[in-house]
């Protein structure tokens, strides 16, 4: 939440055009009485793009679901993985993994009501749920309702005493209870997240599981995805350089502050972008000072990646030194 928007999904478009985006959690209560537009509107380049949603009803989410179909969405996502309290107080979330069979019947409500696919993302268990028997029971249990997605998180998420940041570090990864998921349902579409931080790390998970889902890693050095069309889709990947993949994403940006928005909302996702090259530090530094202010067009963008006109390479340790 508050990260995977349409500014970010687009930006990722850039890197790569066949791995699925999913949108941040959009819960059931700001579709059925919120702006729906402003949740769900998103830009063609992201297909193949899903929706996530976190709800706990079923008429609710069936409702929610179909109104991502309509509005154009590849795939409508249940969030069953999020600890945070605000989630909690609503009954979705994590905390959903105390009830499989009303996330079953939530699944099942969701196929009925729409025609493109539905997924669940969920943790490897809460609280006091120690052993794998519970996290095969909870699969087993929503499978029966028509899933067959299952995206997990390979860490357990403790609802009392540890903040949602803390949840996606503190509690230990377990990645050989989701191969042993892919083993017991071998007919189920098994997806690994959590922890995974390079493209080498996603092969080594391929050898056991179906897919794989990048989180932070993405989000934090973005360039680690300019190679991902190639490496898993056999297609050809981007020729452009970081620059120009900038450069190539400037219309966007254009449009979008002429239509109201503000230059941070569309270009913060993209600090991560010269991550260990020449010049990146400035290049953050500068869009943090500078890209907030009500004025700032997309020349503060170019202005940042001025700073990273050297050619683009790794940097050395005296690079470091003089950058410092």
């Amino acid at each position: 939440m508050d990260w995977t928007d349409r500014h970010c999904r687009r930006f990722w478009r850039t890197l790569t055009r066949h791995a699925r985006v999913y949108t941040e959690m959009v819960t059931t209560g700001a579709l059925l009485h919120g702006d729906v537009e402003r949740h769900l509107r998103f830009n063609e380049e992201e297909h193949p793009v899903a929706l996530q949603l976190g709800g706990a009803s079923p008429a609710d989410l069936a409702a929610c679901a179909r109104l991502g179909a309509d509005w154009g969405y590849d795939e409508i996502n249940l969030n069953c993985g999020c600890p945070s309290d605000r989630v909690q107080s609503g009954r979705f979330g994590a905390c959903l993994m105390a009830e499989p069979e009303l996330v079953r019947d939530c699944i099942a409500a969701m196929r009925d009501a729409c025609d493109v696919p539905v997924t669940i993302k969920h943790r490897i268990g809460i609280d006091q749920q120690e052993s794998y028997s519970e996290l095969a029971d909870f699969v087993g249990t929503v499978s029966h309702g028509g899933a067959e997605v299952f995206i997990v998180h390979a860490r357990k998420a403790w609802l009392q005493g540890l903040s949602p940041k803390q949840n996606r570090e503190i509690p230990p990864l377990n990645y050989d209870w989701v191969y042993q998921l892919k083993r017991d349902f071998p007919a189920l579409t098994i997806v690994i997240n959590g922890g995974i931080e390079t493209l080498d790390a996603c092969d080594t998970h391929l050898e056991h599981v179906d897919g794989v889902m990048l989180g932070r890693a993405a989000y934090q050095n973005p360039w680690l995805l300019h190679d991902v069309d190639e490496r898993f889709f056999g297609m050809a990947s981007s020729s452009q350089s970081r620059t120009q993949t900038v450069e190539s994403l400037m219309p966007y940006i254009d449009a979008q502050l002429a239509n109201g928005a503000r230059l941070h909302h569309v270009v913060r996702h993209m600090l991560g972008l010269y991550q260990g090259q020449y010049g990146g530090r400035q290049y953050r530094r500068h869009l943090s000072e500078h890209a907030h202010q009500a004025t700032s067009g997309s020349e503060v963008l170019r202005e940042a990646i001025a700073f990273c006109s050297a050619p683009e390479r790794d940097i050395t340790r005296a690079d470091v030194a003089l950058n410092a």
